[in-house]
């Protein structure tokens, strides 16, 4: 059987999908939504590891910190929902001292002070393995729209971006801002149809959100190529992988994927159109890159996935 994260949350989607009451929005998005009383309450969880999302060995870790909030920060902004509290636990190493510990929440808080999200609670373990740290946050939507999903866009979209793409471990994987602000101006614009954060990657996040609306996606190579980043310019230099691999494939932007209408364009916004919402066709990819000759190649997703 083939394995790998996205296999496994189509599975428990078809396990737990539309099973419980009261839950509109369950597996499949960037948050869940749950009516409490008359209040609709979105969550989000995040669990970052050593090793995998940030090395002790080199980053700080008020840095190391931040980025654990901010991850679920970015969740949030990709649903246009407003951060309320946030509970961490963390399974901390042996030998780690009080000071680092310190610094590692003093991280947490900065980031929550930033964007009014209290630190509400959570649990502490200690054992001989690697620092690991999970953080959920609860959030309340931004506007009577609710929560933006997926699964709003409709053929003749066009897709943006929120900024640069690619090259994001040199350094803005762990200092990026959560795009909460931006997602609050969007909110508002009847044109907004779907969105959500990138995250492991522009060609493995679109494609999620393809599959959710039941939609292709024509990416335009030339209009990408204004898109990518400094730092995955200098990196392409180097490791034998052009500018555009790195901005289509590298993930961690944690900038927002937004579709809709031309009418998003409008300069208060600041996105960059990147490619445009077309029919699904039987038998064909959920992505096709077009470049400025006019060939079209099936484009398939190459980002970040655990359980691979």
């Amino acid at each position: 059987m083939s394995k790998g994260e996205n296999v496994l949350v189509e599975w428990l989607r078809t396990r737990f999908g539309g099973s419980a009451p009261g839950v509109p929005i369950g597996i499949g998005d960037d948050m869940a939504a749950v009516h409490v009383d008359d209040n609709l309450v979105a969550i989000t969880a995040d669990m970052l590891m050593d090793g995998v999302h940030f090395d002790t060995r080199r980053h700080a870790y008020d840095l190391i910190g931040r980025k654990a909030l901010a991850c679920s920060l970015s969740d949030c902004a990709g649903m246009a929902c407003q951060p309320r509290a946030a509970v961490v636990s963390v399974a901390l190493p042996d030998g780690l001292s009080m000071d680092d510990v310190k610094r590692l929440y003093e991280g947490l808080a900065a980031i929550a002070d930033e964007f009014g999200c209290a630190i509400a609670g959570g649990d502490t373990n200690s054992w001989n393995g690697p620092l690991v740290i999970d953080v959920a946050v609860i959030a309340e939507p931004m506007s009577v729209r609710g929560p933006i999903r997926r699964s709003g866009a409709v053929a003749g979209d066009t897709v943006y971006i929120s900024g640069p793409l690619g090259g994001s471990f040199a350094g803005h994987h762990l200092t990026f801002t959560p795009r909460i602000d931006l997602a609050a101006r969007l909110i508002h614009h009847p044109g907004l149809h779907a969105m959500m954060d990138i995250s492991d990657g522009l060609s493995m996040d679109l494609p999620r959100l393809c599959l959710a609306s039941g939609c292709h996606a024509e990416l335009d190579a030339a209009e990408l190529a204004k898109a990518i980043s400094d730092a995955a310019r200098t990196q392409a230099k180097t490791d034998g992988r052009s500018p555009l691999e790195h901005a289509l494939h590298d993930g961690e932007d944690f900038e927002l994927l937004v579709v809709g209408t031309e009418g998003l364009r409008h300069e208060r916004f600041l996105l960059i159109p990147v490619g445009r919402i077309v029919p699904t066709r039987e038998g064909q990819s959920t992505m096709t890159l077009v470049h400025p000759d006019g060939r079209r190649e099936p484009l398939e997703p190459r980002g970040y996935e655990h359980f691979k």
